[in-house]
């Protein structure tokens, strides 16, 4: 299961089942999870925690120190869950003092040459396509999904059950359960697609196109939008949801068609 021309640090902590291909390092202060797959020509500072049944291929790199100015070498982690693929190239980079790690969830799909910033904390159930790039501070709420070349400013917001098209630089922070395109991004519809792949009713849907029929659509402005949905779309879960996310978006939240 271990290769002879891996380099592991006598100080890393493998679970039962790990395999490690040839050449590749893992360094001290380590945790690999059981029944992990680590291909070759692969590199895992310090501070990485890898959850159980991942697979990672070759030429990623997991918890190298942040590509920021002000990081002084505190102490920080890269915490990546179960069931989490990340591909050819992936680099990820472990946190600052402001979040102190960088975390990845469970059953998550990083394709190739992905990059993971630093304090980027990523749900469950995300995929982010090849060549998207995550600057620092990034949240992705669970079931994201960001087609490939998409690029992202610091500090932004991915709402769950969204889906942002390839090419797409996300400025703004990007409300749940919507999809999002062009340039500058917009408002491109309700993720409804991918929300039956997910079990919602069409009386659940219903209420998302009401609410950002609301807010994007019949309102010219985000406050009126709010004011709108408040008043005239059904009570619930679906719709504290969408209010919640867009009152905490102090940075403004993506625009509708123009």
């Amino acid at each position: 299961m271990i290769s002879n021309l891996a380099q592991i640090h006598p100080k890393a902590q493998l679970g039962n089942n790990v395999t490690v291909e040839g050449f590749t390092t893992i360094y001290e202060d380590v945790v690999i999870g059981d029944g992990t797959h680590i291909g070759p020509n692969v590199t895992i500072y310090p501070g990485a925690r890898i959850g159980k049944n991942c697979q990672i291929f070759p030429g990623a790199v997991i918890s190298a120190v942040p590509q920021d100015l002000k990081f002084k070498g505190e102490y920080t982690t890269t915490e990546i869950g179960d069931n989490t693929v990340i591909r050819e190239c992936v680099t990820i980079h472990r946190g600052t003092e402001d979040m102190m790690k960088t975390t990845v969830g469970n059953n998550c799909l990083l394709m190739g040459y992905v990059h993971v910033a630093h304090d980027c904390q990523i749900g469950n159930n995300c995929i982010l396509a090849n060549y998207t790039g995550l600057s620092g501070h990034n949240i992705l709420e669970d079931y994201v999904i960001l087609e490939g070349k998409v690029g992202t400013q610091q500090f932004i917001r991915i709402g769950e059950n969204s889906f942002v098209a390839g090419g797409t630089l996300v400025r703004k922070n990007v409300p749940p359960f919507i999809r999002a395109a062009r340039e500058p991004i917009t408002f491109a519809g309700v993720n409804a697609i991918g929300l039956r792949r997910r079990g919602w009713s069409d009386a659940e849907i219903k209420i998302v196109e009401d609410a950002y029929r609301q807010l994007f659509v019949m309102n010219n402005t985000i406050s009126a939008g709010v004011a709108a949905i408040e008043s005239e779309v059904e009570d619930g879960d679906i719709k504290n949801k969408i209010l919640n996310f867009i009152k905490m978006s102090d940075r403004g939240i993506i625009k509708g068609p123009m």
